[in-house]
């Protein structure tokens, strides 16, 4: 059904686009002006295209993935894997090219390694989410064609605590029996500041409408399988997580030094892990048409499959006030990250029948990576300009064993440095940066055939550029125009990979011969407030060349082969490579994986198109204030050829009300999702849904105690039947269905 009429409900502003001197949160809700700059390198005004989502907004809310808590902003999205994995993609660009960073650092988990790998960050007592969209996003990391998203708690505080806060927390929700603790503790002890935080959450199988489960044309007139068809659940869609962090710090006037240590556990299901893709358009799949197993379960039926991560951190940062003719200020930072994940099987109770050797067989797959990063920045800034030098390395090791291990130990060493410059002229706001990026990747390829090992190094030096200017046009309409030419060196799973990877159903081949990617962005942002009304609108243009993706063997574009893969990869050879490795009668040891597609990372030049906008209006409504708004974001993506870059989320239209009147904060919001026909080979087609969001805030004041903050939320109240199109497995895992829920949070 659609619901466009309850745009005429009036809706809150989810999507408020501020520049970097605005409230980060909404002034209605905040009587207090907060003013924001971003928490990275701190240039001046422009920053646009900018969110900054307040901390207390992700604490009011229910406990999600990081790509889930910023789903549904302009120009964000995510490509889901069940509930616990939400990988951001930023205006069609994911993967390698979306950078999460914590506290200004790159947050080094092995997310970039797998679909089905969560972002392994710790979302508890945040002081706020920044998202930085297009040009701008190359000032903090290198290869962001896409953006950033920076989630910063300042465990290390960089100034002293003025008061004691202690914060102890409660939340349940219906859609999964799941519940979360938490508390947080903060004070100034003897001249040091202590900051401690601690949550757990537990979340079981999540609900799905009873219509949610796609019936596969292929499985009709399977009665056996009617059964399983009709489940109201996810089966492995569970969630657990535990977090500790303990920061301290001392901070004075010659700047402040502190050192972070915290630990991220989780362990969740994988609810999908199928033998082949849940894409339409492979006839070679249809000789299991009469198999009796279920389509990608047959393997895997009764088993638990899930994965555990654990991962340690160690931070060192602060800041030293020089003072001196030419230097500032110095920002210094260590860390040092230890992270695994592990995927296990295990047998399902009530499933005796399938313990046999096929299961029996399955040895956990181990995910790791150590990775040790410095950096400084040189504040060299004076009257007329706020200047900024960085330099930063790292050096990260990662390494897959196990059965279903499909690349080689590989390491990546980068050194960085970068010039940034901000300058509020006569005619115009300025924000530019310059970087330079010695990138040296190592890693090996296994002929499976023969078990000979090939050896390689891509050792490469990559720069990126930014200019954005900024404008006040009129009193009540500023513009912002940007540039940016970024370079980004193939990731090591796009040149190294090679082997069965169960997330996406493929059998994927990288290809140590691919060339760095360049993206030219171009991008016009437009502000307009006056009075109650705002408007913002901006467009943009991303000419990619040498895109990089993961291409079916089966879609027909076999021009790409002899071009895109260089002589390891070439013509006959490369075909033959496979055809031994992956065929049927001479090699009977390759028949586990005789159903999944064959897929190699190719490149060629694509463009991405897009546009987001949004107005609304603010109304004195009774004692309160009421804000209305509508927004919508969509973006086109295709190569040079014509053809549709795969798994590009379709437009969006986010209709949002607010109510804000002393102690009461009130959110309604529907984000209305369109039909996605524009497919890439091998695609198929994603229907539309709409997800009508609310929350009600109720602050309670304990004469004396503190006080008590009441929320009660509910996620998908039209129960719709959903599915997101840049999924791997949207066919077999749904959008979670109807869900309520409460959180409370008492402060001391």
């Amino acid at each position: 059904m659609k619901v466009h009429f309850y745009a005429l409900m009036a809706m809150s502003l989810i999507t408020t686009q501020i520049n970097a001197d605005e409230p980060a949160t909404d002034p209605a809700e905040n009587a207090d002006e907060i003013v924001v700059t971003s928490s990275i390198l701190n240039p001046s005004r422009i920053l646009n295209p900018l969110y900054v989502i307040d901390g207390d907004e992700i604490e009011n809310n229910a406990t999600t993935s990081l790509g889930e808590a910023v789903d549904g902003y302009l120009g964000v999205s995510i490509a889901d894997y069940g509930a616990a994995v939400g990988q951001p993609i930023i205006r069609g660009m994911s993967g390698p090219r979306v950078k999460i960073l914590k506290n200004g650092l790159v947050n080094r988990d092995v997310s970039g390694l797998g679909a089905d790998h969560l972002n392994d960050i710790d979302l508890n007592d945040l002081q706020q989410v920044e998202i930085i969209k297009g040009p701008s996003s190359l000032l903090y990391a290198n290869g962001t064609s896409g953006g950033i998203i920076n989630v910063v708690d300042n465990c290390i505080a960089p100034e002293d605590f003025t008061t004691q806060e202690f914060i102890a927390g409660l939340e349940t929700q219906s859609v999964n029996d799941g519940d979360s603790q938490f508390f947080n503790y903060k004070d100034n002890l003897n001249g040091f500041n202590v900051n401690v935080g601690y949550k757990k959450s537990e979340f079981g199988n999540f609900d799905i409408p009873n219509d949610a489960i796609m019936h596969e044309e292929d499985h009709e007139g399977h009665d056996e399988h009617e059964g399983e068809e009709e489940l109201s659940y996810i089966e492995n869609s569970d969630l657990e997580i535990e977090s500790t962090k303990f920061g301290i710090s001392r901070a004075g006037e010659w700047g402040y030094f502190g050192i972070s240590v915290d630990n991220h556990e989780s362990m969740y299901g994988i609810p999908y892990h199928g033998e082949h893709s849940d894409e339409e358009g492979h006839d070679d799949h249809d000789e299991h048409e009469g198999e009796d197993e279920h389509e990608g379960d047959d393997e895997h039926e009764g088993e638990r499959i899930f994965s555990t991560t654990d991962q340690e951190s160690f931070t060192i940062k602060g800041l030293y006030n020089v003072n001196g003719n030419l230097i500032n200020s110095v920002t210094y930072n260590y860390r040092d990250t230890d992270y695994s994940l592990i995927e296990a099987h295990a047998e399902e109770e009530g499933h005796d029948e399938h313990e046999d050797e096929e299961h029996e067989e399955h040895a956990p797959t181990v995910f790791s990576n150590d990775a040790t990063e410095y950096g400084a920045i040189f504040d060299l800034s004076n009257d007329n300009f706020i200047q900024k030098i960085a330099l930063n390395f790292v050096d990260e090791d990662s390494s897959i064993a196990g059965e279903e291990a499909f690349m080689n130990p590989a390491n990546n060493e980068e050194f960085t440095i970068g010039y940034f410059v901000s300058a509020d002229l006569d005619m115009f706001y300025l924000d530019a940066g310059f970087r330079l990026d010695q990138i040296d990747r190592t890693g090996s390829v296994t002929d499976e055939d023969h078990g000979d090992i090939d050896n390689y190094s891509i050792d490469d030096t990559t720069n990126s550029f930014a200019l954005s200017l900024g404008r006040d046009l009129s009193d009540t309409l500023d513009i912002n125009f940007g540039f940016a030419s970024v370079e980004r060196l193939p990731s090591v799973i796009e040149l190294f990979m090679n082997g069965p990877h169960m997330a996406t159903g493929r059998l994927e081949t990288g290809n140590p011969n691919l060339q760095s990617e360049t993206s030219n962005n171009f991008d016009i942002t437009f502000n307009y407030e006056s009075g109650d009304f705002f408007a913002y609108a901006s467009f943009y243009v991303n000419d990619v060349d040498n895109y990089i993706t993961l291409q079916d063997e089966l879609d027909g574009h076999d021009d790409h082969d002899d071009d895109d893969h260089g002589d390891e990869h070439g013509d006959d050879d490369h075909d033959d490579e496979h055809g031994d490795e992956h065929g049927d009668d001479d090699h009977d040891d390759h028949d586990e994986f005789a159903n999944l597609i064959h897929a190699d990372y190719v490149q060629e030049d694509a463009e991405f198109r897009g546009y987001e906008f949004e107005f609304g209006r603010t109304f004195r409504l009774g004692s309160g204030d009421l804000r209305l708004s509508f927004g919508r974001d969509d973006v086109n993506a295709e190569f040079n050829d014509g053809h549709n870059v795969p798994r590009i989320n379709p437009a969006r239209n986010i209709y949002s009300l607010s109510y804000v009147e002393n102690d009461w904060v009130f959110k309604l919001s529907l984000k209305d999702v369109e039909k996605q026909d524009d497919i890439g080979e091998g695609e198929t087609v994603t229907d539309s849904y709409q997800m009508l969001n609310t929350r009600l805030t109720k602050t309670f004041d304990i004469s004396g105690a503190g006080d008590l903050k009441v929320s009660i939320f509910g996620s998908n109240l039209l129960d719709e039947a959903a599915r997101n199109h840049s999924s791997f497995v949207k066919k077999q895992v749904p959008l979670a269905g109807r869900s309520y829920g409460a959180k409370f949070v008492y402060n001391f």
